[in-house]
């Protein structure tokens, strides 16, 4: 248990350090900015297809910082090319505050995957240094919005496991995914997982609420 109270403190003191200054957004605002989104995430936020991510109640500063990771290509995705680039701080906290006012609808787990998943999300892998992911994440899935940390309970299986694997590559290699800062507390975790693993971790992910 100290252990989980250590990195997230680890954690914390990395996105106050990093990202301190957010603009207040204003969701009203947001409304009109975000239409162009919809096309992949939903009017509301919850995306149809599975390898979009579900915005809905993501958390207002992490939305807003994975924006400006996209814009400044720090974090890379086929689909997101030039879809922020000309936005403004504001703009981006206006679309971030709009999809953050949503509730996140929840997926089906796979029953077959679901024990394994629940037993890495609430335990952990000790002898991989595989921390619980409820240390963040929190018990439901929830996050910790003004921490920054991402509410990910009902996210999408398939978004989950990709960026997972995203990590996981990004622990080694800049052409995975290297957000989160010096800490590397999500390359850590993800290079600590097996396939098999990270595709059980996100079916049960997928079915909290």
């Amino acid at each position: 248990m100290k252990k989980l109270f250590a990195i997230g403190a680890m954690v914390f003191a990395s996105l106050s350090a990093s990202g301190a200054d957010v603009p207040e957004g204003d969701p009203e605002a947001g409304k009109q900015k975000a239409v162009v989104c919809s096309g992949c995430h939903g009017a509301n936020g919850n995306s149809a297809v599975s390898q979009f991510p579900k915005l809905a109640g993501l958390g207002e500063r992490y939305l807003y910082e994975q924006m400006t990771h996209f814009r400044s290509g720090l974090r890379y995705a086929a689909a997101m090319m030039g879809q922020v680039d000309n936005l403004s701080d504001q703009d981006l906290a206006d679309i971030a505050a709009y999809y953050n006012g949503f509730a996140r609808s929840v997926e089906k787990a796979d029953p077959e995957l679901v024990e394994t998943g629940e037993r890495i999300y609430r335990a952990g892998i000790a002898e991989r240094n595989v921390s619980a992911c409820l240390a963040c994440h929190g018990p439901r899935g929830g996050g910790n919005g003004p921490a920054g940390w991402p509410a990910i309970g009902g996210q999408h299986a398939e978004y989950v496991a990709s960026q997972l694997k995203a990590y996981r590559l990004g622990y080694e290699s800049d052409e995975g995914r290297v957000t989160g800062g010096d800490s590397k507390i999500m390359r850590s975790q993800a290079f600590g997982l097996t396939d098999i693993e990270i595709e059980a971790l996100a079916a049960y992910i997928s079915g909290l609420n």
